[in-house]
């Protein structure tokens, strides 16, 4: 098993420009965020995850995976889960925490080969 973790500062997500939301976040994550009245706290959690997944990943030794590739969703039950976008050598399991405040986002993540 392998575990990551990221803490990112909510005020850096505010005034992103358009350009980086589409190179980093897929469609249904930023359709999620953008619902919300402060997107940038939940873009913030998004992103502190899709960074906790690649610490993770890397510990597996599984490189060369971007962050537009990671996936942030929700599922029957709304907690959060990951999905890759792109086919892995291994089949990998992960386990998903994000929350933020009013000044911080923070997601920690396991990664557990199958």
């Amino acid at each position: 098993m392998a575990i990551g973790v990221d803490i990112e500062d909510i005020s850096r997500f505010k005034d992103k420009t358009e350009g980086f939301i589409k190179r980093v976040f897929t469609d249904l994550e930023q359709e999620y965020c953008c619902k919300f009245s402060k997107p940038e706290s939940h873009f913030a959690a998004r992103f502190c995850a899709k960074e906790a997944v690649i610490k993770a990943l890397s510990a597996l030794n599984v490189k060369n995976v971007q962050l537009n590739e990671i996936e942030v969703f929700h599922n029957e039950n709304q907690c959060p889960q990951i999905r890759i976008l792109k086919k892995l050598d291994k089949n990998i399991d992960f386990q998903l925490s994000m929350s933020h405040d009013r000044s911080k986002a923070i997601a920690f993540v396991t990664a557990e080969e199958q």
